[in-house]
């Protein structure tokens, strides 16, 4: 049987740290629930991380890089600002949808009071969202292909908040629905709220 290297186990004890914090909730997850969950010791929980904080802070990371990637592949591969802007909000939804926990840990005691890293961090990264929704939204105003009326920093916020309202309903309602679908169909009414309305033809 391989032996597992150091990083091996920390990816899998960042890994049960999501799931769990679903589970559990952010602010009834304990080290000792988490090291049942993937067969150690507590005290070999604290070998990979030396405190509780440090831990929540690999699980930041390890939305941060997830979060990033998905960003970079879809400005990378969508070809207008329209479409890039609408596939970072659907990253965003697909990220979300498919770790759960993330909604419960934004808005956790660990997050609010506890743990200033952990703020900071998710912090800096709905910052960096903000400013990849920013540029498209300029880039597309500039274009022609938004209202010249747009307000790009205020359109910013509309997008994150239908995200973040989305993905708080999804939460308090038990996932009845699929946040992708729902967040997507929200996603284009607003869209068509931004779109510059077709010229009209001028009458010979």
């Amino acid at each position: 049987m391989t032996r597992r290297t150091a990083e091996d186990r920390k990816t899998e004890i960042v890994a049960a740290t999501l799931r769990l914090a679903d589970e559990l909730g952010p602010d009834r997850l304990t080290t000792q629930a988490i090291a049942d969950a993937v067969g150690l010791t507590q005290p070999a929980i604290f070998r990979h991380f030396p405190s509780k904080h440090a831990l929540w802070q690999a699980v930041a990371i390890a939305i941060t890089t997830a979060m990033n990637v998905a960003w970079a592949d879809v400005l990378t591969n969508q070809a207008d600002p329209e479409r890039r802007l609408t596939g970072l909000v659907q990253a965003q939804l697909r990220h979300i949808e498919a770790s759960p926990a993330i909604p419960a840990i934004l808005h956790s005691r660990e997050l609010r009071t506890e743990n200033a890293e952990l703020r900071g961090s998710f912090q800096a990264l709905m910052s960096h969202f903000r400013k990849l929704l920013l540029a498209e939204l300029t880039r597309g105003r500039d274009a022609g292909l938004f209202r010249a009326d747009l307000a790009p920093q205020d359109a910013a916020v509309l997008l994150i908040s239908l995200v973040q309202g989305a993905a708080i309903r999804w939460a308090l309602g038990d996932r009845a629905f699929s946040l992708r679908t729902e967040g997507e169909r929200l996603l284009e009414v607003q869209m068509r709220l931004f779109r510059a309305e077709p010229r009209q033809q001028v009458r010979s």
